[in-house]
């Protein structure tokens, strides 16, 4: 990319009707991300009939804004409610609301925004400087190493979402068994839809999240089992990003794991973004120094998280502009856009218009730029959010989580899952049951489904074919050693003797002498 291409493109960005548009797209990603339900990919699916009237690159400079937004805007109502806005924030929400339990609600969201524009533009960074190289690298992945990269991020929110292995594994494959639901993906056959029209799509894992993580949240009020969040007090005075550079010296090695992470799963086409917090969260807690302290509003995991967060974000887009693949289903509606506007994503734009991916890719840097002053504004606005009395906020949640669930099919069969989700919910949560499994197990499922069957119909049911390909076989080793270390120190630990084994062991029975 020569100096001239760049200075064009910067030209390009900093025209007036670009600038508006990232703007105003951030503005409202804000806005629809703090919703609880309402995801980055529905936000920007609306944005497509307001494109129409744009220009190519302010058009997608409105998709990108809104979309980096939406994502950090996510933890929003995942810190203060424990309600996660999008998929990728569904991983380390109790990590989040944790810390908002201990009156640290000013701390995590600064974390939340800061680390995500710090993954955004070392994202965006990466997309500039070795785009077409990831992109190469991204291609040469095949079912093989998809279904194994699945079962990676499947195994690693299963272990570290729990104390307890085994009650994580319940809860991972329960989120693939209803993941199951609906239409063969091969032979189109119904499977467990009961005759029921409305399950022929599947269950939708918006209403599930939702009902999951908001609703057995509300039971838990009405059942006076919730933990009171501490009221800011009067006078207090919330300081955003106060203590985020400490944090930045203290784990700088979090930091690096979560975007390189973000980044090299962000590539991969079809996986996008969503997948790379789930892995980074679980892999700070396995390389964490304190993993104990997890699960109990400790900033090293979600600085992992976070940072992957708007990293893998901006990569995702390198397969979509280098080889019009795209990477999730936002950059699918952003390629639909660009190719309406007689603009064809893939080599040949880098060598007939290089200034336009360019363009765009700089569009990345101002949007995740744009994070600093506006989440400056809503941590200021997090204070009354809290001190919002429970009664109050309590019929605003349930509002909310009904437009959400609604939404999605514009059905009420979303409203009834999402309810019949919340008492499940409710119910492993009473019993220990970690609720984060279930969530990706439904997002996952499909995707491991998929390209499994995909495998074994290219190996010839020959599963010894999962580990001929270079990059499958070491992602298959890696996944094996996971289980069967995971097994072994299991089979090793050595039983603690509970209270009653413990005092029943001071207490001496009296012997026949000793009776009077």
């Amino acid at each position: 990319m020569s100096f001239e291409v760049l200075m064009q493109a910067l030209g390009n960005v900093m025209q007036l009707g670009v600038l508006t548009a990232i703007f105003l797209g951030a503005s409202y990603g804000l806005f629809v991300g703090a919703l609880p339900g309402l995801t980055a990919t529905m936000a920007t699916a609306l944005l497509v009939p307001v494109t129409f009237y744009l220009d190519p690159l302010p058009a997608v400079a409105l998709i990108v804004s809104s979309t980096a937004m939406a994502i950090t805007a996510g933890d929003i109502p995942g810190a203060l409610l424990r309600i996660p806005g999008t998929p990728a924030s569904a991983a380390y929400t109790d990590e989040a609301y944790a810390m908002t339990r201990k009156g640290k609600a000013s701390e995590v969201l600064s974390l939340g925004f800061f680390f995500s524009a710090i993954g955004g533009l070392v994202g965006a960074m990466v997309l500039l400087i070795t785009g077409p190289l990831l992109a190469r690298v991204s291609l040469n992945f095949s079912s093989f190493e998809f279904f194994w990269l699945a079962c990676l991020g499947l195994l690693t929110c299963a272990l570290v979402s729990s104390s307890t292995p085994a009650k994580g594994g319940v809860s991972l494959t329960l989120g693939l068994l209803v993941s199951t639901v609906g239409l063969d993906i091969t032979t189109g056959q119904p499977r467990f839809t009961f005759g029921s029209v409305e399950l022929f799509g599947g269950i939708s894992f918006i209403p599930v999240m939702i009902g999951m993580f908001a609703v057995s949240e509300v039971l838990r009020g009405f059942s006076g089992r919730a933990e009171v969040i501490p009221h800011p007090p009067k006078g207090e005075v919330y300081h955003p990003y106060r203590g985020m550079f400490s944090l930045v010296k203290r784990y700088p090695l979090s930091i690096l794991r979560g975007t390189s992470l973000g980044a090299a799963i962000g590539a991969l086409p079809g996986v996008g973004g969503d997948l790379a917090a789930w892995i980074a969260y679980g892999v700070s807690r396995r390389f964490s120094r304190t993993p104990e302290k997890f699960g109990t509003g400790h900033p090293e995991g979600l600085i992992e998280a976070t940072s992957s967060n708007n990293s893998g974000l901006s990569s995702a887009w390198i397969p979509a502009l280098v080889f019009g693949i795209p990477g999730d289903a936002v950059t699918a509606i952003a390629v639909g856009v660009l190719f309406m506007k007689g603009v064809a994503p893939g080599p040949r734009l880098f060598v007939e218009n290089p200034s336009m991916p360019t363009a765009i890719i700089l569009c990345f840097f101002l949007a995740n730029l744009l994070l600093f002053p506006l989440g400056y504004i809503a941590i200021k606005a997090a204070r009354h959010v809290l001190s919002v009395p429970r009664a109050v906020i309590v019929p605003m949640i349930l509002v909310c989580c009904f437009i959400g669930s609604f939404a999605v099919n514009n059905t009420m069969f979303g409203v009834w899952t999402m309810l019949i989700a919340g008492v499940i919910g409710y119910v492993m949560e009473r019993n220990q049951y970690p609720i984060a499994p279930v969530i990706l197990g439904l997002v996952l499922g499909p995707v491991l489904e998929r390209n499994f069957i995909m495998s074994m119909q290219i190996s010839h049911g020959d599963l010894l074919g999962f580990f001929e390909r270079p990059v499958s076989a070491v992602l298959g080793l890696i996944v094996c050693s996971i289980v069967i270390l995971t097994l072994v120190r299991s089979l090793m630990r050595k039983p603690k003797l509970t209270i009653p084994e413990v005092v029943a062991s001071d207490i001496s029975l009296p012997t026949k002498g000793s009776s009077k």
